[in-house]
């Protein structure tokens, strides 16, 4: 997307980064004060700007700004879809379809879990609290702490293959004393499908 500078008015759910952060534009109210004499133009009106951030880290966090007086503000320019110039294949559109359902059940529904079909070891009801709540989570900040036996291992190695299988992340790093690396880490990863 094109930026544009901040001397046009954003719309509602228009795209914007503000403080060198991007948000989407909830509301608009223009000032109801009055025009001072000297001001004899309306489009010098101010306006408070509701803004919901789009990060990660501040996904739902709300901001209001003056748009105008706001330094560095900028409006990302709206994007348009291609022209239509022929039609697909249908073949070709029917697997496109296909992979797009497949795609979004796994990464839409929360509810559809697919690392304890996809691991190689057997998994009880309790460890699978672990893989719902970080795929509630926008960033997934978790400490598994139990009882010796109960299987925390595996209940990370199924986070961690939940959250590759969705595309929510790329690597992770496994951080734990290199007697147990050999033992239980490297064994467990294995054997719960993911590889390293």
């Amino acid at each position: 997307m094109d930026q544009i500078e901040s001397v046009q008015l954003p719309e509602p759910g228009q795209l914007v980064v503000v403080r060198g952060r991007p948000f989407v534009v909830i509301d608009i109210n223009a000032s109801t004060l009055p025009s001072p004499a000297t001001v004899r133009d309306n489009a010098s009106r101010q306006h408070l700007v509701t803004l919901s951030s789009v990060e990660d880290e501040g996904l739902g966090e709300e901001l209001c700004v003056i748009w105008e007086l706001e330094p560095g503000a900028l409006c990302l320019e709206k994007s348009k879809l291609p022209p239509l110039t022929a039609f697909d294949d249908p073949r070709e559109f029917d697997a496109f379809l296909d992979a797009v359902s497949w795609g979004s059940v796994s990464s839409a529904d929360d509810r559809a879990l697919q690392a304890p079909f996809r691991s190689g070891v057997d998994v009880d009801d309790y460890q699978l609290d672990p893989v719902v709540r970080a795929l509630s989570m926008p960033r997934v900040n978790l400490l598994i702490a139990d009882d010796v036996g109960l299987g925390k291992t595996i209940e990370a190695g199924l986070v961690a293959q939940e959250l590759i299988l969705r595309h929510r992340v790329r690597t992770i790093s496994i951080v734990c004393p290199s007697a147990l690396w050999i033992v239980n880490c490297f064994g467990n990863c294995v054997a719960g499908g993911v590889s390293m």
